[in-house]
């Protein structure tokens, strides 16, 4: 059987993305089937998982801004910037001078808004064609230039020394590693993550979201396609427009057609004269082009 739309995984520990793709080939007898970004291989959470014509929308996924819980080591630091990592250094606190809430709050909410953040070295990011995580297993260590990124908000939920328990939506491209470490820095202190929780990806939370066992119990029941997003799931904040007649006949071959001038100008879901979701497109004074075709 075949599938179409986006699954909510719930990776575990030990698992890297690609790992989960790979699962899901077997248990789904599908080959087209996609992640939609790296979650390190000891972070858990949500992975939007795209299947069928869904695999369009896996940059489009990637892009959308997420929310993670995570929990911050002071006092260390270390070369993958979380506690899998070689130790690098250790900051030898007395008791008694450890720091205090408030000067936590401030080291990390300084970071709120868009920053120029260097990515870890233990990343998937590639330079010059290769993962920077492939030249730090042979133990080279190359200069990154800094990317910006948008941490919408952070809050932390708790402190008890060493350990800073925090939630952080932010935008693409954003290390939580990397905002600990710099945190860190800026307290004085060090810093490496203790642990790591995607809950949100875009719309899709971890309230959604399956293990891989869930997803093979529900396969054997047969009742996995009522888990499964609809493409068009990814797309609901847009407004949406049905076409017929000749606009229906450019759709069906991913053409622009006219609209009246009365639609606001911006992005719409498209769907034919049956209801079935076909793209999106964009509409601006009167004439409808289009943005990701479905068909």
């Amino acid at each position: 059987m075949s599938y179409d739309g986006i699954l909510i995984i719930n990776k575990e520990k030990g698992y890297t993305s690609n790992d989960v793709v790979s699962v899901l080939r077997g248990i789904l007898k599908m080959k087209k089937i996609g992640h939609t970004g790296t979650l390190d291989p000891e972070a858990t959470g949500v992975l939007p998982v795209c299947i069928g014509k869904a695999t369009k929308t896996v940059g489009l996924i990637t892009e959308r801004d997420k929310e993670y819980s995570a929990v911050a080591r002071l006092g260390v630091t270390t070369d993958t910037e979380d506690m899998t990592g070689r130790v690098l250094s250790r900051t030898d606190i007395p008791e008694g001078s450890e720091p205090g809430l408030e000067a936590v709050k401030e080291a990390f909410l300084s970071f709120k808004g868009k920053y120029e953040q260097i990515p870890p070295m233990y990343s998937a990011k590639k330079v010059n064609g290769r993962k920077l995580y492939e030249l730090a297993r042979e133990g080279v260590t190359i200069e990154r230039k800094p990317c910006t990124v948008e941490i919408k908000d952070i809050v932390i939920k708790g402190y008890d020394f060493p350990l800073v328990s925090l939630s952080v939506s932010c935008g693409k491209g954003t290390y939580i590693r990397s905002l600990i470490r710099d945190a860190g820095e800026r307290l004085g202190t060090g810093a490496a993550m203790e642990s790591l929780e995607r809950i949100r990806v875009s719309e899709y939370s971890i309230k959604d979201a399956l293990t891989l066992k869930e997803v093979e119990e529900l396969v054997f029941k047969g009742e996995i396609e009522g888990y499964i997003k609809s493409t068009e799931s990814l797309f609901s904040s847009l407004p949406s427009i049905t076409v017929r007649g000749r606009a229906e006949a450019l759709l069906k071959n991913g053409n622009s057609f006219s609209v009246p001038e009365t639609f606001n100008n911006g992005e719409y879901r498209v769907h034919f004269s049956d209801g079935a979701f076909a793209a999106v497109y964009s509409i601006k004074n009167g004439q409808a082009k289009p943005v990701k075709m479905f068909l």
